[in-house]
């Protein structure tokens, strides 16, 4: 394990969603039955981070705060940092430099959902990676919407492109990307692109440039969504909803990731059930320790 911190993107406008973020961030929007920030802070949590920041809006900072505390009831570290305008995601690296300190790290955006056997495995092995940058590539059917990497027969990376027109790949580049204690400096040398934004594809690309961008391939087994839209965030919900109401298992619950982790042991993870005494997820959390097999079960993703 590296002493990789985590940065969890929760900040921008939401425009796509207005009216409904007018007046919240969206990822405090629910995907089902929690909020969409519950799905990214568990990725990082599973991926064995325990001190993460959260970058918001000035706006929306006291909400996230309220809603995750300092992290300690889930073992972990959590900060907050704000950011006064959106200017690309590659932003991030800057407006947190004092808090990575150096460190590695790990970014997510607080608009994806992943889920699917073999996550957490693909995390370690990219967290374990000491040197250079792993993004996670997903197969869609219209890569002209995402930033796409092109690989060849090894898997190694060819080329990086931007919502291109005429796309070299169906790969598409996810919003998670674990990077080593370069990022910083590298993103504050980055230019601005014509959006007049710092480019995330520009800073992987400096990776590509030196050889050490690893592109791990999520297979058939890994749903991964984003949701920007009204119609990905009801997607996302519809997603969740079927697997957790077929298998009994929930999708994103940071205080079971906690748990089996090992972030917090049982008394705690009863602790902080009991904040949802009497409805349906806090009875599932507290099923999660009454269960004898615990050891037996799917870890939580």
């Amino acid at each position: 394990m590296t002493d990789r911190c985590g940065l969890l993107l929760a900040g921008g406008t939401g425009s796509r969603l207005y009216p409904a973020t007018l007046w919240t961030s969206k990822q405090m929007l629910p995907v089902y039955d929690k909020p969409m920030v519950f799905y990214s802070l568990s990725m990082l949590m599973l991926a064995g981070l325990r001190d993460i920041a959260v970058i918001t809006t000035p706006r929306d900072a006291e909400a996230f705060s309220g809603l995750l505390g300092d992290g300690a009831d889930l073992g972990i570290s959590l900060h907050y940092i704000t950011q006064q305008r959106p200017e690309g995601l590659a932003q991030a690296f800057i407006i947190g430099r004092d808090y990575i300190g150096g460190r590695p790290t790990a970014l997510m955006l607080g608009d994806n959902v992943f889920h699917g056997a073999g996550l957490r495995r693909e995390l370690h092995e990219a967290d374990a990676q000491v040197r250079g940058a792993t993004i996670f590539s997903y197969i869609v059917a219209d890569p002209s919407r995402y930033g796409v990497v092109e690989v060849d027969v090894n898997g190694t990376a060819l080329t990086l492109e931007e919502k291109p027109e005429r796309p070299k790949s169906n790969f598409a580049v996810t919003g998670l990307y674990f990077y080593d204690s370069r990022a910083c400096d590298l993103a504050a040398d980055l230019m601005p692109s014509s959006r007049g934004e710092l480019e995330i594809t520009d800073l992987n690309r400096r990776y590509l440039l030196d050889g050490s961008l690893r592109v791990a391939r999520l297979g058939r087994g890994i749903a991964w969504l984003d949701t920007g839209t009204p119609e990905s965030l009801l997607e996302a919900s519809t997603y969740v909803a079927a697997v957790e109401r077929r298998q009994g298992l929930r999708i994103g619950a940071i205080e079971e990731v906690a748990y089996r982790e090992g972030f917090i042991d049982a008394e705690g993870l009863l602790r902080v059930a009991s904040r949802y005494r009497g409805n349906e997820y806090g009875r599932y959390l507290e099923r999660a320790v009454n269960e004898s097999q615990v050891s037996s079960l799917p870890r939580a993703t």
